[in-house]
């Protein structure tokens, strides 16, 4: 009796273990949107963590090595890139697999279990995982011998001690993992999905967890900011790193496949790798910035400025910031090929219109700015979509107004709507730089250089939706 007992639950557990494998392969499939429908969209929705080495922004820029990477495959795929947020690194999978973005770009180590549930594309670099410890306090005025005996050199050290990590990571894994292979148990503290490893590394610098585990590279990175940090005990063999798509869209991974192994063969992917994870120096001034926003809830030292001018055309401020880095990456004193000069540009006859004294004291030129804005926003009275006269006004700060006059003009008669910025003005705009269009007798200010204007208010608008990703308003 009890020998049929524990062959029938052993089936039950069986069936139970099954049940739950085939629920995963199910859910991998209620959602597809593969390559054809992306292309069709026009759009790639890449799901990602907000970490110091994948997608952050510093001094008003949107920076990360893997944002890089997906800027240049989006555009080879002729397609927009927008980058989705997931707060909670637990929930990565579950957001893909709910089509909340169509790749999941993010350091993710490929494992047997998440294979079960995604494909993974071929991946970007290999890595190992390492212990992150602290080395003792006095360290600098002891020998290497003497502050090895006080560190974890041997995985063995750590049976019955604990290491926090994030509870879904593949460093969690590690842990079980390594607990069987040791024969005893090492205790895993689960950390909250929202903190990024570069959070937690820290943590440990501040004395507020004892050890952690993280991907060599991005350990290297780390401790080259926090010398204290001893990242010398191995965890793991070497672990393949890659992107990941749902496992219904074939298409998508094969492109993205394709594109990753093109792409690392140059020596610009390369460069991009040295700039997140060797380039130290590069990594310690962000690191000290208070416009780095894994910091402060800061785009520039021009963030007071820019909300109170904001407020006075009734502008979210992130906007302005945008429109602010576009036309100076926030530098006061620099000079355009054109004659303007200052954070927001002001040619000369505008800066004496608007009662500049001094073109590059920033408090002058953002109100200056704001108000040449609202001025903008004044000519384009018409047009009653607040978007659409938001980019009218910009257009016509980038080229001037009467341009952008001739192209609503031009606009009508190609049967295009002449009150509609997006995929009518702006495509006259471009027109506008052939002699077929900009000789037509109605048209009164000749040649423009469209594409200087299409470009400049799609960028400024592409960066606000980074900037709303960071900064609160």
């Amino acid at each position: 009796m009890k020998k049929i007992f524990l062959l029938l639950l052993f089936i039950n557990i069986g069936c139970q273990s099954n049940s739950e494998e085939h629920k995963e392969i199910e859910d991998s499939e209620k959602f597809s949107r593969d390559l054809q429908d992306i292309k069709e969209s026009g759009k790639l929705k890449a799901l990602t963590i907000y970490s110091g080495t994948t997608y952050f922004l510093y001094k008003g820029r949107p920076m990360g090595f893997e944002y890089e990477l997906l800027k240049r495959m989006a555009k080879d795929l002729d397609v927009e890139l927008e980058m989705v947020v997931a707060k909670d690194e637990n929930d990565l999978i579950k957001l893909l697999q709910e089509g909340e973005g169509d790749l999941l770009a993010y350091g993710y180590t490929i494992t047997e279990d998440r294979k079960r549930k995604i494909n993974f594309t071929t991946p970007l670099y290999l890595s190992h995982q390492v212990l992150i410890q602290k080395k003792p306090e006095n360290w600098r005025r002891m020998k290497l011998h003497e502050i090895k005996k006080q560190l974890v050199t041997n995985a063995v050290e750590l049976i019955n001690d604990t290491i926090s990590v994030k509870r879904n990571s593949s460093y969690a894994s590690r842990i079980k993992n390594l607990s069987n292979e040791l024969g005893g148990p090492i205790i895993i503290d689960t950390l909250k999905g929202t903190l990024s490893t570069d959070k937690i590394i820290k943590k440990v610098v501040d004395g507020d967890i004892k050890f952690t585990i993280a991907d060599e590279n991005i350990a290297f990175i780390n401790s080259s900011y926090y010398p204290i940090l001893d990242i010398s005990t191995s965890l793991s063999l070497s672990q393949r790193i890659g992107w990941a798509v749902r496992k219904t869209d074939t298409n998508l991974l094969a492109a993205v496949n394709q594109w990753l192994e093109k792409a690392k063969k140059t020596t610009d992917y390369h460069v991009i790798y040295n700039k997140y994870f060797k380039n130290k120096r590069l990594y310690k001034s962000r690191v000290i910035s208070e416009f780095y926003s894994l910091n402060e809830n800061k785009i520039s030292p021009y963030d007071d400025i820019l909300k109170e001018n904001a407020d006075r055309i009734e502008w979210d401020w992130r906007l302005l910031a945008s429109v602010a880095y576009q036309e100076s990456q926030f530098k006061p004193n620099r000079d355009s090929w054109a004659g303007a000069s200052g954070l927001m540009q002001i040619m000369p006859a505008t800066a004496k219109e608007l009662g500049i004294t001094d073109p590059y004291n920033p408090n002058q030129s953002l109100k200056a700015g704001a108000t040449y804005l609202k001025q903008m926003l004044e000519s384009h009275s018409n047009v009653k979509d607040s978007i659409q006269k938001i980019k009218f006004a910009l257009g016509s700060y980038n080229c001037g107004l009467y341009h952008v006059k001739d192209a609503q003009k031009l606009a009508k008669t190609q049967g295009l709507d002449p009150l509609i910025w997006d995929d009518n003005v702006e495509l006259s705009l471009l027109d506008l730089s052939f002699p077929e269009h900009y000789n037509k007798s109605f048209i009164k200010y000749g040649y423009v250089r469209g594409e200087e204007p299409y470009n400049y208010v799609k960028e400024i608008f592409e960066r606000l939706e980074h900037y709303k990703k960071f900064i609160d308003n």
